[in-house]
């Protein structure tokens, strides 16, 4: 009997321990299943955290390609274009998620390197064609003055009034030719090609103007007080740069409409001033001038227009080599004023009339207030006795037969001048003489001929040959220079 207890203890015993075994199994399988919840979450959370690594990857990786082929299609083209026109801007970052970051270090440091190439390119080729134009222009510039040569040559050979008119017309289309050679060359670094004496700067406008077409059209005011000339070394640079402004001035104004240039007097130097009526010029191109007036940088040829207008360029380069400046601004009368300022140390000398006359073509003073110097009248309003003798160190300056209409009457209805005591001799004005005694004097004295007279003083060729021709009818004909017919 005692048996049995027994046995239900041992079973009771053992379903206990089974029971607890079950029991420790069962919380053993739930630990298991949290940390492998746990851990299917984790890896859920970093497959996630991957998949959008990966996605932002690919965002960015697209963004960068993107970025790239911004610069290749849009900011390099523009940077191109804006190497040669600085107006044209040059865009930015596509995605400013880029900015400040390595990625935009390393675009812009493509940029500079293009930049710096491109730059250093364009030089090369443009310096190799100013080499080129500059060779060429000097070899044309040299036959353009042989030619010149030869055609005044036949101007004083032949007296046939056909024939010399056109040889002016050869001339005067030759003397075009030559300074468009000439400008061309100054742009691309070359000598202005002309070696000259000191001049006075009254002589030197009134040649700048015979180098024209339309220099009917500008009229001179003389308001200087002394006898002031150019130095021999820029006298050639000066009459460039006032031929090119006064081209400027003739080009963008009416064909009707006058060009005034005033030459005005300073403590420190002279200026001349260049005002017409034209269309005027807008500040964006006031700016551009006053860049390419200024010499400041080296100009390509490229930078000058399509045809290249190289006026100003040559000016600036002018500017820059001799010193003197190039002002151009709005004028008061609409259009534009261009003034050439000329320093009196170094460029600026005051020559004595008696040993160097001026030419009658330049023009006179025209002061307010200020008698002309020309004539002296006494107070009492009846001519000064020494009126009537001229000055015994001022020789006659020799007639000039195509002087502009306006100066030859200003010199026809001339006096001749009084010296005061102690005062340097002056030049006189011719007084009215007729046809047959001009021709007659220019027979006796040949007169002296510069580049810059040509043209004008041969306008009246014709006019003088038939008078003469009609004065003198058993001699043989001359030509108005007074050369004998070959």
């Amino acid at each position: 009997m005692t048996s049995i207890p027994e046995a239900l203890l041992w079973c009771l015993s053992a379903g206990t321990a089974a029971a607890v075994v079950l029991a420790a199994l069962s919380i053993r399988a739930r630990g298991q299943r949290a940390d492998l919840r746990s851990r299917l979450t984790a890896a859920e959370e970093q497959n996630s955290a991957t998949l959008h690594s990966n996605t932002e990857l690919t965002a960015r990786l697209r963004a960068t390609e993107a970025e790239i082929r911004h610069l290749a299609e849009t900011r390099l083209p523009d940077l191109t274009m804006a190497l040669a026109h600085p107006h044209v801007p040059v865009p930015g970052l596509l995605d400013t998620r880029f900015a400040g970051t390595d990625a935009e270090r390393a675009l812009n440091a493509v940029l500079e390197q293009v930049s710096d190439a491109i730059t250093k390119e364009r030089a090369r080729v443009d310096a190799a064609a100013q080499s080129t134009l500059r060779g060429a222009t000097t070899t044309i510039q040299a036959l353009l003055y042989r030619l010149q040569s030869a055609l005044q040559e036949m101007q004083h050979r032949y007296d046939d009034p056909d024939v010399a008119q056109d040889l002016l017309n050869a001339d005067f289309l030759n003397e075009q030719a030559l300074r468009r050679v000439q400008a061309t060359g100054v742009v691309c670094g070359a000598w202005p090609g002309l070696t000259r004496e000191d001049s006075y700067l009254a002589e030197l406008v009134v040649g700048a103007t015979s180098r024209l077409r339309g220099y009917d059209r500008v009229q001179i005011s003389n308001q200087l007080r002394d006898p002031i000339a150019v130095v021999a070394r820029a006298v050639e640079p000066v009459a460039i740069v006032v031929t090119e402004l006064l081209a400027n001035a003739l080009h963008h104004s009416h064909r009707e409409l006058p060009v005034t240039l005033t030459l005005q007097q300073g403590n420190r130097g002279a200026s001349v001033l260049v005002d017409d009526y034209g269309v005027g010029m807008h500040d964006d191109e006031i700016k551009a001038a006053m860049e390419l007036l200024a010499g400041d940088e080296d100009v390509l040829l490229t930078q000058l227009g399509d045809p290249p207008r190289s006026g100003f360029a040559a000016a600036g380069q002018l500017v820059r080599q001799y010193g003197f400046g190039v002002h151009v601004e709005p004028s008061p009368y609409g259009g534009v004023r261009a003034v050439v300022y000329i320093p009196g140390d170094p460029l600026l000398t005051v020559l004595d009339e008696s040993a160097q006359p001026m030419s009658v073509m330049a023009p006179m003073p025209n002061r307010p207030g200020v008698p002309d110097r020309s004539a002296s009248v006494l107070p009492t309003g009846t001519a000064s006795p020494a009126a009537a003798a001229p000055a015994p160190s001022a020789p006659a300056a020799p007639a000039a037969p195509a002087a502009p209409a306006q100066q030859r009457d200003d010199r026809s209805q001339a006096a001749p001048p009084v010296q005061q005591e102690g005062e340097l001799p002056r030049r006189r004005r011719r007084k009215p003489v007729s046809e047959s005694e001009e021709s007659a004097e220019r027979t006796a004295s040949p007169p002296p001929r510069s580049p810059e007279e040509t043209g004008s003083r041969w306008a009246a060729l014709q006019r003088g040959t038939e008078s003469g021709r009609a004065a003198v009818q058993s001699d043989p004909p001359r030509s108005p220079e007074g050369n004998a017919q070959s």
